[in-house]
């Protein structure tokens, strides 16, 4: 079992990855639902994690609330996925929707194509749980197709318990068994990591609280 953390900025990576943490999803702002940290905090994280053999992905997010970029944003955004590749991340997490709530497919490529050229791990994060049901079905395949390693998901709306998603979380890991990883986060402690892993039949788990409170 693979337990990702979900840390803002540098302060607890150290203490995390005493902990166990196996791979970290680094944010600035996660009160916010996180967004692109700094170029120093990246680097000072990859650095130190790295020295464990621990690998780290980036969220790429210029802004908060919803995942609706203009051109100028999705210029911001390749330009800070191409800072993860030079500092030597090893993966970088977004989410590109339009306006009515669809896989954005044209901007999404175009960030895959950056984050692959640089050698990046491509996670579509939780983004994907505004889309509808049907929608999603269709975004994994898509997904999949391009090459995304994963996508971290809820299974449901975050005003959602997780333990009420767990059957559409197995849903979802059966489609995508042997296409594209589901990465479950959102409500995810060290109390019921173990319960969620074993219901929904994944190998890894997301959250921040994973390892405990801090």
């Amino acid at each position: 079992m693979l337990k990702e953390v979900c840390v803002e900025n540098f302060t607890n990576v150290p203490l995390m990855i005493e902990r166990g943490a196996e791979r970290i999803e680094l944010n600035n702002d996660l009160a916010n639902g996180g967004t692109t940290p700094s170029f120093g905090v990246i680097k000072k994280t990859v650095e130190y994690a790295h020295k464990y053999n621990v690998p780290v992905i980036v969220m790429i997010r210029p802004h908060s609330g919803n995942f609706v970029y203009t051109a100028d944003e999705l210029e911001i955004m390749n330009s800070d996925i191409q800072m993860c590749s030079l500092l030597k991340a090893d993966g970088i997490a977004f989410g590109c929707l339009t306006d009515n709530k669809q896989l954005d497919k044209i901007a999404m490529k175009k960030l895959i194509t950056t984050a692959h050229a640089g050698n990046l791990e491509v996670v579509m994060h939780m983004a994907f749980d505004e889309l509808t049901a049907s929608k999603q079905k269709e975004a994994l395949e898509w997904l999949s197709k391009n090459k995304v390693a994963r996508v971290l998901t809820h299974g449901g709306s975050l005003d959602r318990s997780i333990t009420d998603c767990l059957e559409n979380l197995k849903k979802l890991n059966k489609q995508a068994e042997g296409k594209i990883e589901i990465l479950p986060g959102g409500g995810i402690t060290d109390k019921n990591v173990n319960s969620v892993i074993e219901k929904v039949g994944v190998t890894q788990a997301h959250g921040t609280k994973i390892l405990g409170k801090i």
